[in-house]
Parts: C-alpha cells; structure tokens; sequence
C-alpha cells in the first residue's frame, strides 16, 4: 500500500561551518514510508563512503522486501512484525556491503557510520538504530528521544559518572560504541511502536544535538509544525548559529492520514479497542 499523501516527509543536509566536506547522507521513499539517515566516519572520506553505501542499501532492500510482505503480520519466532524484520535484514545487510568495501579498498580501511532507520506501516512504526543518530518524536506538545545512543557517554550516564548536562560539555561524547561496518557482524537495536496522526518525527545526527539542545529542537518543529521543509531548514540554520562544527542532517516524518494495512491482525485489534 502506497502511503503517499498519508504521510509528509522532508529532509535536509548540510556540511556545517567546520567541515569541507559532508559524511552524512539521507534517503527516503514517501511510497512506502521509509526514511533514512547515516552519520558516516574515517579518513580519506570514508565516512562519506559508508554513510552512501549505508543509505543506499537500506533503501533499495527494505523497498524489495517489502514487496514480498502482502499484510503486517508477526514472525512467530522473534514477535517482531515482517516489516521490521526487513529492516533488520536491510541494516545487517548494509553492515556487510560496508565493512567488505573498508576490506577491500585500503583507502577506506576503519570505514564506518551511524544509522537511523524508521519504516512505517499499519498505522505503527519501526525504528531501527545504530550508534548515536537519534529518532524524536513529537506528540501532544512533547518531544521524546524514541531512540538510546550507542555512546561512551551514554553508558558512563546510565552508570550514574555524568548527568546528561555534565555530558554534554565533555570530549568524549562523540565516541560510539556501535557503528555500521566496523566489524562483520552488528548488533542493531529495533522497536515498534503505534503512529499516531499529526505526530512529527524527527531523524537526525549529531551535528544538530551537539549544537542545539532538546528544548531547541521542538521550539523550531513546533513553529513550523505545518511546514516540515522550513523545519529542517531552521534546525540546520540553528545548529549553525551554535557553531556548526559537525555536518547537519535533519528528516522529519509527519503522518497526517491513517494508513491500515488491509485486514491485518494489528488493524482489526485497534479498531476492536478504539
């Protein structure tokens, strides 16, 4: 089912005021309602390597796969849903394509990147993350962080050793735990979670929460709440006034019909219980 005009989406990137060149990339298909972002790292524009090789494969399987799956149904095994058993696969797979490219090309050797999947379906969503590329949601006035970094700091915070705002002054905070194409294999978080009309998700990397904080980030969407093009924009524009000193990338997801599967189990329970 085609979920065009069910859903905005607009994205933007930006290689902010520091950097000469940009190793983040984005992708999205408003038909099937996926979007992507990817943080890439390593010298000799590695980075800029992985984050396009991540994106692109991302894309092109989840599209594939998706082609395969008639109705949201769960896969009796993990309890996920097909739909992000796909995007798993799609992530795993990215992994592969760029840690086998970092093998073999020398000048890319230690390629890797950030990644943040969220694929929508069925009146619900999949969001599957690796490293510190973030999904927010905003919902009734509220923005959440949907996703927990894969970070150094992250962990020494859980741990009780910084507070979030001691954290967010220290030089170690860039440092991820998780990345795309650093080793074969790859542990990748996903979660499912019900979408609601007129929330707004916002799919970013760390160029904008370096720079700007949480409470910034749902001033500019709720501003331009009606316009997600001019979010994306005033994001970029704001992490640039903070000192753009990382590449800026900014997605933004508004489900703005209900979108069903055709008789899927999911459906017919929501319908039951609302």
């Amino acid at each position: 089912m085609s979920l065009k005009g069910k859903i905005l989406l607009h994205g933007k990137t930006d290689v902010g005021l520091v950097r000469d060149h940009n190793e983040d990339a984005i992708g999205s298909d408003e038909n099937i309602g996926l979007a992507v972002l990817a943080d890439g790292m390593g010298g000799h524009r590695g980075g800029e390597m992985a984050s396009a090789i991540t994106v692109s494969t991302i894309l092109e399987t989840v599209t594939e796969k998706l082609k395969k799956i008639s109705s949201s149904n769960t896969d009796e095994e993990t309890g996920y849903s097909l739909e992000s058993l796909a995007v798993h696969e799609a992530v795993a797979l990215a992994n592969k394509n760029v840690h086998e490219s970092s093998e073999a090309n020398a000048q890319y050797r230690g390629m890797g990147t950030t990644v943040v999947v969220t694929l929508f379906y069925d009146d619900r969503f999949t969001v599957a993350h690796v490293g510190d590329s973030r999904l927010y949601r905003l919902r009734d006035m509220e923005l959440e962080q949907i996703t927990r970094d894969h970070s150094l700091m992250q962990e020494l915070i859980d741990r009780g050793f910084y507070t979030p705002e001691q954290a967010r002054n220290s030089l170690n905070k860039n440092l991820v735990t998780r990345a795309i194409g650093i080793d074969e294999n790859v542990q990748i978080d996903i979660q499912e979670d019900i979408a609601m009309t007129d929330d707004i998700y916002l799919l970013c990397s760390d160029g904008v929460t370096d720079m700007i904080e949480d409470h910034l980030i749902k001033s500019m969407i709720l501003d331009n709440e009606n316009d997600l093009e001019k979010a994306a924009t005033e994001i970029i524009r704001l992490a640039n006034e903070h000192g753009g000193k990382d590449n800026i990338s900014a997605l933004l997801v508004k489900p703005i019909k209900s979108f069903p599967a055709k008789n899927s189990l999911f459906s017919r329970l929501f319908d039951l219980f609302s």
